[in-house]
This record gives C-alpha cells, sequence and structure tokens, in this order.
C-alpha cells in the first residue's frame, strides 16, 4: 500500500510492507557543486541520503547515477564515486553498483531504499497551531557557491560550507527521533520559502518565520547584500508568488530565504513542549540549529516572513 506518493510533494515515496515496516524510495543527483570530484560525490550522496531523513527513516541500499563526458580522465569519476560511497558507509548503508552514462556534464547522485515504522513516518505534512519551527543547518549555500565561482569566497568560508553541506542529516535526525515532530522537510533547490510553503499547505497552517533567528553561512550576509544571487533564488521567489507577506521586504535575509540549498538541514515542526529539550540535544552536534519560527492557523498567507 503507498503511504506517501506524489500529492504533498513530499520528499519520497513510502510503500508499506506490514503493520510495522515500510519502504522509502527516494532519487537525487546534480551537476558538480565543488571543485574537487571526492568533494563533489560526498555532498551530493549527503543530499541523496537526505530525504530518507527527512520522512523518519533509516537508508539501506544505495545505488550510484552517474554521467560522465569521455574528454576526461575516468579517474575523475573515481574519485567522485568513491567520495559517495564513503557517504554511504557512513550512512550505514550498501552501496549495490548502479548505472552510468556519457554525457557532456558530470552528474552524479544515488537512487536510495530506506524503511521506517509506518507509526513513527515523518511527512512534509501534519503541522499544528502552536508547533515551533526547528531548523538543523545554516541557510546561504547557494549564495555561497555563487561566490565561490566568482573567486571572492575564502578558504575558511569555502570549507565551512562544504562541511555543512557534506554533513549527513542522519545526526540531527537520531536526535529528533526521540521527540514529538509533527512534521518535517529537508530545505534543498526550493529553499527555505519553497518548502516551507509546501508544509504550510501540506498542513492547513501558516508558517511565520523570524528572519532574526535564522542560521546563516559565514560570509552570507556580505555576499548578498554584494548582490551575488543564484538564479535558482529568483526562480524560488517567483514560485512563491503571492503566497508569502514579507514584512522585510528589500532586505538581504529576504534573498537567503528563497536561496536554494544544496545538502540543506531539516525543517521539523516540533511540539512547543519538547523545543528546549530538542535544542539542547541537537546543540551537541557539529552544525548548529535553531528555533526560527512558529505554525499558526491558517491566514491569508501561507508563509509570513518577520
Amino acid at each position: 500500500m503507498l503511504l506517501v506518493g506524489t500529492e504533498t510533494s513530499d520528499d519520497a515515496a513510502v510503500y508499506r510492507i506490514s503493520e510495522e515496516l515500510a519502504m522509502i524510495q527516494t532519487v537525487d543527483f546534480f551537476t558538480p557543486i565543488a571543485d574537487d570530484p571526492y568533494t563533489f560525490g560526498q555532498i551530493a550522496a549527503a543530499n541523496a541520503l537526505s530525504d530518507v531523513y527527512a520522512m523518519g527513516g533509516e537508508p539501506k541500499l544505495a545505488l550510484n547515477i552517474a554521467a560522465f563526458p569521455n574528454c576526461l580522465d575516468p579517474s575523475i569519476l573515481g574519485e567522485i564515486l568513491a567520495g559517495g560511497a564513503d557517504k554511504v558507509l557512513e550512512a550505514g548503508a550498501v552501496l549495490a553498483g548502479g548505472h552510468t552514462i556519457q554525457d557532456e556534464e558530470p552528474k552524479y547522485g544515488l537512487c536510495v531504499t530506506g524503511f521506517v515504522n509506518p507509526k513513527n513516518l515523518w511527512k512534509n505534512y501534519g503541522a499544528e497551531d502552536g508547533d515551533l519551527l526547528i531548523l538543523t543547518k545554516p541557510l546561504g549555500s547557494g549564495i555561497m557557491n555563487t561566490a565561490v565561482k566568482g573567486g571572492l569566497a575564502c578558504t575558511e568560508e569555502t570549507a565551512y560550507a562544504v562541511r555543512v553541506m557534506s554533513t549527513l542529516n542522519k545526526y540531527a535526525r537520531d536526535v529528533a527521533k526521540e521527540f514529538r515532530i509533527h512534521s518535517c522537510t529537508d530545505v534543498t533547490g526550493f529553499g527555505l520559502a519553497g518548502h516551507a510553503l509546501e508544509m504550510a499547505e501540506g498542513s492547513g497552517k501558516t508558517l511565520v518565520i523570524d528572519t532574526e533567528k535564522l542560521p546563516v553561512m559565514k560570509g552570507v550576509s556580505e555576499y548578498a547584500q554584494m548582490g551575488l544571487i543564484p538564479a535558482g533564488a529568483y526562480r524560488n521567489r517567483e514560485y512563491a508568488g503571492a503566497r508569502v507577506d514579507s514584512r522585510v521586504d528589500g532586505s538581504w535575509i529576504e534573498d537567503v530565504v528563497y536561496d536554494p540549498q544544496t545538502s540543506g538541514g531539516l525543517l521539523l515542526a516540533v511540539h512547543p513542549e519538547d523545543v528546549p529539550e530538542l535544542l539542547n540535544q541537537l546543540s551537541g552536534l557539529e552544525i548548529p540549529s535553531a528555533c526560527i519560527g512558529k505554525v499558526v492557523e491558517k491566514q491569508e498567507k501561507l508563509l509570513v516572513l518577520e
């Protein structure tokens, strides 16, 4: 029985096998996000695995998906695959081959199968009035990647962005699963605004984001104010359209809200009584988390930026 399909734009498909076991299926791949092939493989794999964690599940099996031009040294592909393999190993899953085609531009990702008890399944809908919103990674990877391509980002800023993007959402999931999570999604290509809108629409609620509390990568404020905004951010803004009530119009932080993320964090709608202890436990992780807003009764606009 299909428990989650395409109806609510959720992070993965979920098929119930028994009363206590459901299979999670997802696929994701993209073009290079880093110059170093091994790093690219790590980030792409972490991004693909994230969909399973966003459903509250555990990845078990992964297959490579790769495209590679014949004009490049095959050892580069080997480094990409090695980076992905190491992330799959870190996730505790098994990498069982995959498929590669010839293409003009390198591409890499994973098809991932995971499992979850249907009773513990997280969906990107189900948020309740009064829930608080937790984000488990800082924002700004799209802006940082634009700065890196422009040769403006320093070594420290670049290294931090890579560390954020290559960190598995497994660790935040491991902490959060012990608490009352009413809804969850991971923040990726549609940006915080786009994924928050999906949660709001699916839940029949409005999400209020306190932009002053948003965790942001090092250097992002400066580069956003310089206008180093990726094209995807403008597409995300257009997609969000009139469903957003922005009270920070024109501020650099608004661009961050629409910034397309690569291997971003989990956005969790959490029972308010659980938030202090959840944040306390998340503070022990390498990547910072923050409480960034709340869920309220549905208003005229589905997303409010304060």
